[in-house]
Order: C-alpha cells, then structure tokens, then sequence
C-alpha cells in the first residue's frame, strides 16, 4: 500500500512510498482509509517532540484521524463489518491514518456520521475528543457556568465552542481580528481579539479555562479564574500524574512534575487546580458526539483540503498555525 511516512525524526522528513499492508489482529478492524487530517501533533509527532513519551519505531506512518470504509474484521471483532463506514483516532500507539489502509482495534471505531462526507468526518475525531475530554469528562462542564476557549478559531477549539454552547454554558474565546465575526457565529458569547485586547484584563470569574497556547497565555489564565476553578491545557506542561497515567517511567514522572511546578504552584495560590489533558482514542466517545453531529448541534469546520499527494504541503500550512478549523486530505 502507499503511505506517507518518515525514517527519522526532523522537521522536513516524510515522503509517500510503497509499504506493507498492515497486520490485523482479533480485535482489529482493516479499514480503507478515504480521508484524513491533519492536527498540530503531527508535525511534532515528526520533529521527534515526543519521542520520549511515546517511543515509535521507524519507518514510522504519520496521521492521526480517518474516515474510511471497513475491508474485513479480526476474529474477535463484534461490533463492525465489511462495508461500514466508519471514522477514528486510533490508539496513540498505533497511529498510521496518512496511508490507504490501517488496522484499528475496534473499541477506537465508531459509525461515521451520516450527515458528513468522508472529509468532513475525517476532520473531527481527534479535534472533537480532545475537546469532550476536557470539557465533559475532566471539567465536567455545568450549565451556567463561565468557560474561556484559547484559539477559538483552532481544530480543537471551534468543536469546543460548540460542545461548551452545548453543554449550557456562558462561552468566551480567543483569537485574531479577521476571525473575529466568525468565532461569534460558532457561538461565542464574547470574543477577545488578542491582537488588540489583553483576555486577562476582560475577563473574570471563569470556572474553566482551555488552553492550547503557551506558557505566558497558560500564566494569564489563572488570573481569570474564580477560586475553585479549572485550568485544563493541552500545550503542557506534562504534570506526573500524566506520566503515571502512561506508565512512564519514575524518572520521566519526576522531571514532568518538575517542568509544571510552577504553574501548579501559582494555581494553588490563586485557589485552582491545573490538570494537563493528551486525549485518548475512545471509540464509546466519539459514537456520542456522532448523535450530536447527526442531530446538527456540532458541525466541522474545514479550512482546506489537500490531496494525498500533497501530503507534505498540508503538513506545512498546518505548521503555520493559521488554519480555522481543519484540513483534510483526501487518499480515495
């Protein structure tokens, strides 16, 4: 089969060539890949960012979200046959989506939504966990309650507007002039415009912050926070009990809760917690958020769409960091 993939880490690596079919276990699910997209973690994944978190072996096929049609099934698998249409983030160790085919375990899979083409659904799995991850499972989001999304024009973030909106809450969010009116008719309730406003000046007494940017935009956030409250961030720093969540091991869990010690300790004094969030393949989640998608309440944003051949070209206007919302790349 074709697949883009690299055969050591750096920030130009990758190239599309031939590779072997991959192996199908019992619980695995082939599946003929039609669309991906592309995530910030994959270009990181490919400069060797998080090598020592999660150690992959060379040649190593990059990609992290797919729709596709299901080929055949391992032994074992119930849930899934030949003929379905389906979409996922596979298990973090076993990514692999830029290719024609993958084998995925099947608790990673659901139904693709109906209501979306192969593109659109392929723009969403890893995105839309992330964002259900923070919000509904760590946050547990109420309605009434006051959540800031940084980026709001981001993957991550224009799923999480909807999803907040969803869940009832007051939603303030993040982002650049021209994305302004946009972020609004995602349903933002209030924008901050970073370019001419300072966020930790507006806002006050949030009950959730989510973060995707850096390290002087994680600091700010405590400050918007009202005692009680919850920063969750998806940009780091990694706190020990991530590493012991990944079986890490000692060492790499003491230089984690080294490297957010800081920011944990201004949290404490501001009466708030910091808990850093790397999302999970769920197969249970993601056939939630398709009734949602199904039912209109969360729709993909797709900024562009790249063929398979242009992989590399889609890796790069990602890098840029300027996208709003998605982009795909088609492979079928």
């Amino acid at each position: 089969m074709k697949a883009f993939f690299i055969d050591r880490y750096g920030k130009q690596n990758g190239m599309i060539g031939e590779v072997p079919d991959p192996a199908v276990g019992v619980h695995d699910v082939l599946i003929q890949v039609h669309a991906t997209s592309v995530n910030p973690l994959d270009p990181k994944i490919r400069t060797g960012e998080f090598k020592l978190i999660l150690p992959y072996t060379f040649p190593l096929i990059l990609g992290n979200d797919l729709a596709g049609v299901v080929v055949r099934t391992g032994s074992a698998v119930k849930r899934f046959n030949p003929g379905d249409e389906v979409y996922a983030r596979p298990p973090e160790d076993r990514i692999g989506t830029f290719a024609e085919l993958i084998a995925v375990n099947e608790n990673a899979l659901a139904l693709k939504p109906s209501n979306l083409d192969m593109a659109e659904a392929a723009s969403v799995p890893l995105a839309v966990l992330t964002a259900w991850q923070a919000l509904v499972e760590t946050a547990q989001v109420k309605k009434g309650q006051k959540v800031l999304i940084h980026a709001g024009s981001g993957g991550v973030g224009t799923f999480a507007i909807q999803l907040a909106k969803h869940l009832g809450a007051f939603v303030a969010t993040t982002t650049s002039t021209a994305n302004v009116e946009w972020v609004k008719a995602l349903g933002a309730d209030v924008v901050i415009d970073y370019k001419q406003q300072d966020f930790a000046n507006e806002l006050r007494d949030f009950d959730v912050v989510l973060n995707s940017l850096g390290a002087d935009v994680l600091e700010k956030s405590v400050k918007v926070l009202k005692p009680g409250g919850q920063l969750i961030s998806l940009s780091g720093p990694p706190t020990a009990q991530f590493a012991q969540e990944q079986g890490l091991p000692w060492v790499l869990g003491q230089v984690m809760r080294l490297l957010s010690s800081g920011i944990r300790r201004k949290a404490r004094k501001h009466g708030v917690s910091y808990a850093f969030l790397f999302m999970r393949a769920d197969g249970i989640q993601l056939q939630k958020i398709t009734s949602l998608i199904e039912a209109g309440v969360i729709k993909p944003v797709i900024d562009r769409s790249f063929p398979f051949e242009s992989t590399a070209e889609a890796l790069r206007y990602v890098e840029q960091g300027r996208s709003k919302g998605k982009v795909t790349i088609t492979i079928k």
